[in-house]
């Protein structure tokens, strides 16, 4: 068998700073998805963890430690005494670098809800460790990626948004995550990282592309023209637009009974 895979790489070529994914049928019949890097592909089941492993026969690590705590706090009637050593914060850290590339793909391939899950879970670990690695170099060892983690999944969810012509709603995640990535900075001290942060440029950016979007509400922009007409003497035109504003205040009236 010819382990050389050398023919594949040449014929998905790497492209430097951008994020290349696509799914493929596997061996077994279920799909896969592929994230290509600099020096390889990467392969990773869609569900459950991404290398397929199931590690003590639960989904993930995460899973694992998660029944390890709720078994801790039916024996002891809450979480506290409840710790996870070295070995294992290191462990949760390299699933979670798994989880990251994996919806990292998902987002390039517009499987936003697959985006949220996977970002959540990796949320999860994080509050996790800050409750109870053993050590404290441990307990902050993910936090600082936070900031990103939060901002993709904001972006999944406010793209899931928009694909069902939601502008709206996702004008207010995207609000939702900006405010909570600021006051993260904020809890830290780091207010000078609010201006600084790439997290919350990308997001911000996102709402000027929303925004256009949002269709007018016709009493609104009706409103704004009448204000206009009257600061600009043209009565005639106000005296119109006060008969059109009336009728849809009446028909939106009528829609609402």
């Amino acid at each position: 068998m010819n382990v050389d895979i050398g023919s594949i790489l040449n014929d998905w070529p790497f492209e430097p700073g951008q994020v290349s994914a696509r799914r493929v049928r596997g061996s077994d019949g279920r799909d896969k998805i592929q994230l290509r890097l600099d020096l390889g592909i990467l392969q990773m089941e869609t569900t459950g963890r991404p290398d397929g492993a199931r590690p003590h026969g639960f989904e993930s690590l995460l899973g694992y430690y998660d029944h390890q705590l709720e078994a801790h706090k039916q024996q002891a009637g809450d979480d506290r005494g409840f710790t996870i050593d070295e070995d294992a914060c290191e462990l949760l850290r390299a699933e979670s670098l798994m989880y990251y590339h994996r919806y990292l793909a998902e987002f390039v391939l517009e499987d936003y809800d697959a985006v949220e899950r996977d970002t959540l879970r990796n949320l999860h670990v994080i509050d996790f460790l800050n409750q109870f690695a053993a050590e404290e170099s441990d307990r902050y060892s993910l936090d600082q990626y936070r900031p990103y983690v939060m901002m993709m999944y904001t972006r999944g969810r406010a793209r899931a948004a928009i694909a069902n012509n939601r502008f709206k709603a996702a004008i207010n995640i995207l609000r939702g995550g900006i405010d909570q990535i600021t006051q993260f900075y904020r809890k830290w001290g780091q207010d000078d990282l609010i201006a600084e942060s790439g997290e919350l440029a990308v997001l911000k950016a996102m709402i000027h592309e929303v925004e256009p979007r949002i269709p007018v509400d016709p009493v609104q922009r009706l409103a704004k023209d009448l204000a206009q007409a009257i600061r600009e003497e043209r009565y005639e035109d106000a005296a119109a637009l006060r008969d059109q504003l009336n009728a849809a205040r009446e028909k939106g009236s009528e829609d609402t009974q």
